[in-house]
């Protein structure tokens, strides 16, 4: 079955910067979108950044634009969220996901595959 393997993440302080890598397996993954969400403790998952796979064309919540770059290499079936300028309110798991679509990227219901997560934590 399909796989989405997340790593890279940690314990950093803030204004450090962390690459979130995830790797894809048993998944077309040219012809996926891929998303990245974080899910604080006690908050809902929440959309982070998506790049589709039609054009390459990047998306970002407000509160990461700016600080965070999507990217993919198909090549590898991988793609990274690089991080910088952390503040203590990115603390959260984030979690890789594969959608089919290259609409409505923000929402989770477009995503049909999720990994496991990696935590992210960023002390003050």
């Amino acid at each position: 079955q399909v796989q989405l393997v997340e790593s890279g993440g940690g314990l950093v302080q803030a204004g450090d910067s962390l690459t979130l890598s995830c790797a894809a397996s048993r998944l077309p993954f040219r012809i996926y979108t891929m998303g990245w969400f974080r899910q604080a403790p006690g908050k809902e998952r929440e959309f982070v950044s998506a790049i589709s796979w039609s054009r390459g064309n990047t998306h970002y919540a407000d509160s990461v634009k700016g600080r965070f770059t999507i990217s993919r290499d198909n090549a590898k079936n991988t793609v990274y969220l690089q991080m910088n300028s952390l503040k203590p309110e990115d603390t959260a798991v984030y979690y890789c996901a594969a959608s089919p679509t290259v609409q409505a990227l923000a929402v989770r219901q477009a995503y049909d595959y999720w990994g496991q997560g990696t935590q992210v934590t960023v002390s003050s």
